[in-house]
């Protein structure tokens, strides 16, 4: 395993961090079966545990909870607010009231007295940054949380926070968790530069693009994930940017073979070279999952076979930008472009 020094902040971490996403009913992962990913996992040396409160409506941060009782000081938790955790309307935003209230929520559910990264899950257009930021560092004051990130913000969102910190003297945002992976490569255009300049640490989340990089899914082939289950329009082959990512895939499956790499040991690999990423998040189902990922833990790609993946999808380029979470509001609502 390697390690990387987390944005400006001196902790080191693994360039492949546990995702506990699928622990709980969305990935129908028992607690037997959470705990023996997460011991094989920090077996391997992994560091990094990245939950959120919104996961299975708390049921993922119980299972890493019990998961990793007895040995927290091993171990650098992360997990996330801010998405609906219930019907309630003041249940979700960065809102200091609900903040406060849902970490208190979070750390009950994990069974520990601090976090060591606590992520605003998404930008929230309804709160200021001052507001959000204020909250934070009195949570940091106290000793709930070590440090605070950002989650899936557009650059410009990235950078106004940044300004906001500095004039209201606020402690600033440590680290960005973006969608990252070889299909969707838009964030190389504006969010890797912006972390780059602020000294941000970089969890990419998805990087095998929710399975098309796995393996998996291959021309000729019914696709039988459990994300094509959960998500069928993602799959959909009629849709032609799903019919492009599989074409990509066919093309990037040839490139792994000739450079003797499996598809998830490329794709892991491709997220893990670019240097303003610290670690690729993945986000194991079943031990076989892990196993196959864990593979991917020393995969560092050849300048051939990382022009080879340009040459397949393009710098900067989103083979589905249709499914991006940092577009601007005004992009998506149209009384928001009117006057």
């Amino acid at each position: 395993m390697q390690y990387r020094t987390l944005g400006r902040t001196g902790v080191q971490v693994s360039t492949l961090a546990l995702g506990a996403m699928n622990f709980g009913k969305l990935g129908q992962t028992t607690q037997d079966e959470a705990t023996a990913i997460v011991d094989a996992a920090l077996e391997a040396g992994i560091n990094l545990i990245d939950t959120a409160d919104m996961y299975s409506q708390g049921q993922s941060e119980e299972m890493v909870g019990k998961a990793i009782a007895g040995r927290r000081d091993d171990i650098v938790l992360a997990t996330k607010a801010g998405m609906p955790m219930g019907d309630e309307r003041n249940q979700r935003s960065s809102s200091r009231r609900w903040l406060v209230t849902e970490l208190d929520n979070s750390l009950r559910r994990l069974g520990v007295d601090h976090v060591d990264l606590y992520q605003i899950h998404r930008w929230d257009p309804t709160t200021s940054d001052e507001e959000t930021l204020s909250a934070l560092t009195d949570l940091q004051r106290a000793g709930k949380i070590r440090y605070f990130g950002s989650s899936t913000f557009p650059a410009y969102r990235i950078v106004q926070a940044e300004w906001a910190a500095r004039e209201h003297h606020l402690s600033r945002y440590v680290t960005e968790q973006p969608s990252y992976s070889i299909l969707q490569r838009g964030i190389e255009a504006h969010v890797l530069p912006v972390t780059e300049q602020y000294g941000l640490g970089v969890l990419a989340w998805s990087p095998l693009a929710s399975g098309w990089l796995s393996g998996a899914i291959r021309a000729g082939r019914e696709i039988t994930t459990s994300r094509s289950v959960l998500l069928p329009a993602r799959f959909d082959l009629s849709v032609p940017a799903n019919q492009a990512r599989l074409d990509a895939v066919e093309r990037l499956a040839t490139v792994a073979d000739e450079a003797g790499l499996s598809m998830i040991q490329l794709a892991l690999g491709f997220v893990t070279a670019h240097p303003a990423v610290t670690s690729a998040i993945i986000g194991p189902r079943t031990m076989e999952h892990l196993h196959a990922q864990l593979a991917a833990a020393d995969t560092v790609l050849p300048d051939d076979v990382l022009d080879a993946i340009d040459a397949i999808v393009a710098p900067g380029v989103d083979l589905a930008a249709h499914e991006k979470f940092d577009t601007p509001p005004a992009l998506l609502d149209p009384a928001r472009r009117r006057r």
